[in-house]
């Protein structure tokens, strides 16, 4: 059996390419298609040092740097690759990946990491950060989102089924597509964020300083709490106005390797979240570290958190490993950092990191190829079914 898997871009190693990369350790000697391909060459490992197939945008000025703004493209683009040779075709996709064109014959899987945020629910924020609201600009943007969205309600009829990375997206899927999908939780590699019950005094946040993260209202709210000390790793667009409202109970970091991520992830009382995220890795690291996790109770953080216990009389089962609030506001965050130091003992480092192992890579691959195997099964059978159909 030949098999193809289709990544939207190959410019980093975050979340979606954590994943690609368990992928192929399912599948080695699948071939390896993306749009674009700019990974260092010492970069290469989590994709086994394969060859990619990229398409015509590799080659458009700018695009190492640009290749976003090229997203008007990027449907023809990723309807460029020959797939007519494959038995299999996996898409891995929060853009354009599942757009590929296959044949009747052949099993299309999308693992669905989102339909495109900036086209569909979040298009308005998008704009707006991007200043790209109002003006003719805007009107030219808002007019290639609106056939972006055409093309991916279409795209989504080539394929066979769908894989969701959180019940989150799963709802968005059937929203925007109005498919079902199956949820297989993303891999977190759980191993290389060991267990440390010796807590010390301090808070952390960690992340890429854009809007959404809304790393300024974590710092805000502990600049109005100044018992209380926090540090904060990560840089961005908003580090300028993240730093601004830092008060001197906050430790700014800036860009911090693995090695500092993990030390202090391990060493910290808790680690705050204020995202809605589509899945969210990073709580579930801090909970391996056994450290517990205070996060904006929508999104994907529903699902990897389990919440202490509100109202009087109320238990949980399992153990809690974390505090959630419920409203992105400096009131609400600093709210649930007090019911968090209420809870004490309630908390523990062992519940935590019991929790984050149900994410681990082994999980993730196992569930992987179990839905693929029983995919190609469901296929085999109704090819077989239509062979059987009486002719004429």
């Amino acid at each position: 059996m030949r098999i193809a898997i289709v990544h939207d871009w190959l410019v980093t190693y975050a979340g979606a390419e954590r994943v690609l990369e368990q992928v192929l350790h399912c599948y080695p000697d699948a071939d390896l298609f993306s749009l674009v391909d700019f990974l260092p060459a010492d970069g290469r490992g989590f994709i086994l040092d394969k060859p990619v197939t990229t398409s015509f945008l590799q080659r458009l000025p700018r695009a190492r740097k640009k290749y976003r703004a090229y997203l008007p493209f990027m449907p023809l683009a990723v309807e460029q690759f020959d797939l007519s040779g494959y038995d299999l075709v996996i898409s891995s996709s929060h853009a354009v990946a599942k757009g590929v064109l296959t044949g009747p014959d052949q099993l299309h899987l999308c693992l669905c990491y989102s339909p495109i945020r900036y086209a569909w629910d979040l298009q308005h924020q998008y704009l707006r950060e991007s200043g790209l609201d109002r003006g003719i600009k805007g009107w030219v943007a808002k007019l290639i989102l609106h056939y972006i969205r055409l093309w991916d309600v279409r795209t989504a009829n080539g394929v066979d089924s769908f894989i969701a990375i959180s019940h989150y997206i799963a709802r968005r899927i059937r929203k925007v597509y109005g498919r079902d999908s199956t949820v297989i939780h993303p891999p977190v590699d759980v191993g290389a964020f060991p267990l440390r019950t010796d807590k010390e005094d301090f808070y952390v946040t960690a992340s890429r300083m854009v809007p959404y993260k809304k790393m300024d209202l974590i710092v805000e709210a502990f600049s109005n709490m100044p018992d209380k000390r926090l540090v904060v790793i990560g840089d961005g667009p908003d580090f300028a106005k993240v730093r601004a409202k830092a008060g001197p109970n906050v430790q700014l970091l800036g860009f911090a390797g693995a090695e500092a991520l993990r030390d202090h992830l391990q060493r910290a009382r808790a680690f705050v979240f204020a995202a809605e995220e589509d899945f969210g890795i990073a709580p579930l690291e801090a909970q391996a570290c056994g450290t517990p996790v205070i996060a904006y109770g929508r999104g994907g953080a529903l699902e990897t958190i389990v919440p202490l216990p509100e109202g009087e009389g109320a238990a949980s089962s399992p153990a809690p490993t974390g505090v959630f609030f419920y409203e992105q506001s400096v009131p609400a965050l600093s709210a649930a950092v007090a019911r968090f130091e209420e809870a004490g003992a309630a908390i523990t480092p062992q519940a935590c990191r019991e929790n984050a192992l149900r994410f681990a890579p082994e999980r993730f691959r196992a569930e992987f190829t179990a839905f693929v195997e029983g995919a190609q099964e469901r296929a085999a059978q109704e090819a077989e079914i239509d062979r059987n159909q009486p002719k004429g």
